[in-house]
Parts: C-alpha cells; structure tokens; sequence
C-alpha cells in the first residue's frame, strides 16, 4: 500500500495529467473537446508511414499486376477515404471538411541495410478551429493497410512501421516539425 506521500503524489501526478489532457474533463471522464471558442485558421498536417515487404511482392507492386488490381492506386483512394472518416473511427474526434488530401508512395527496393517497402505520406488541410493531424496519420494507415490486404495472398508478412506525424502548422499551438 503507498504511503501518504506516495498517494499525494499520485493525485498531483493525475491532476497534471488531467489539466494537460485535453479530452479528459476535472473529473478524469474522457469527453469531446469544445472547440467552439477557438479561431478558424488554415490547418495543414503530414503524416508518413511505411510498409516492408518481400522484394518480390514490391516487383508486383510496381508491374501493376497485383491479382486485385492497381495496389498504389486503391491505396491513394483509401487513404483519402480514411482521412474523411477518421471522426467515425476515431471517438473523441471532430468531424472536420477537409478542403484538401493529397497521398504520395515512394517505392524503395531492398539494399543491404533496408527491406524493400512502399513509403506512403498524407497531407491533409482544412480551414477550421481543430487540426487535422488524426486525418493524415489515419489516411497514412489506411493507405498502408489497404496495401497489406491486397498483396496479402503473396506476403502475409508485410510489417507497417514508423507512421509518425512529421508536421502541422495552423491553430493557438503553432508549428510542429518532427526532429526540430
């Protein structure tokens, strides 16, 4: 059992917790965000992620002879579609109209020192009083996961790793640039 000590410093840890953590109220109870109050402000975020795969299976990606079709084309379409759900996925999440998603996928072949992979990024915009950081990050892994479903037939051990938010900008917090 903690002592008195231990347990007071348990409650200022919470209480920081809770004043810091925006979508939990005083009273720990997770809730939307009011966002009424805040300014309208252009809003940009990229987020970028990748998926590893069999060297063989990149080759089919890049022949365009996938058995399901265009894989880096239904991937585009996902990730977009992933970005304009991400409020019904995602609970605490506002909707938000977009005014802009853009996918890119670089093909990597496999070195010495990396595995073959398709490296996916999203851009996602938005002029509203709430960012759109979750709407690339889920458009980035909707993308990669409509990748591993398509090519799953030749590969089921493709790895998605490192999907990160690189930057945002727009809003009271200002900029973020990953590794700045």
């Amino acid at each position: 059992m903690p002592s008195s000590a231990g347990l007071a410093r348990q409650a200022r840890v919470k209480s920081l917790i809770m004043s810091t953590l925006t979508h939990f109220d005083a009273q720990g109870q997770a809730h939307m965000v009011d966002v009424a109050a805040k300014q309208s402000t252009h809003r940009i975020a990229v987020a970028q992620g990748r998926i590893d795969m069999l060297p063989a299976t990149l080759a089919l990606i890049e022949s365009g002879n996938a058995k399901k079709g265009d894989v880096l084309g239904i991937a585009r379409i996902a990730g977009i579609q992933g970005a304009k759900r991400t409020s019904e996925l995602i609970p605490l999440c506002h909707p938000i109209a977009l005014t802009r998603v853009a996918m890119a996928f670089e093909v990597v072949h496999a070195t010495a020192l990396q595995p073959a992979h398709v490296l996916c990024s999203a851009t996602a915009e938005t002029v509203g009083p709430t960012g759109v950081e979750m709407e690339a990050l889920t458009a980035v892994q909707v993308a990669l996961l409509t990748i591993y479903d398509m090519c799953k037939a030749v590969d089921r051990g493709m790895t998605m790793n490192n999907i990160t938010l690189l930057e945002k900008h727009g809003g009271k917090s200002g900029s973020f640039v990953a590794g700045a």
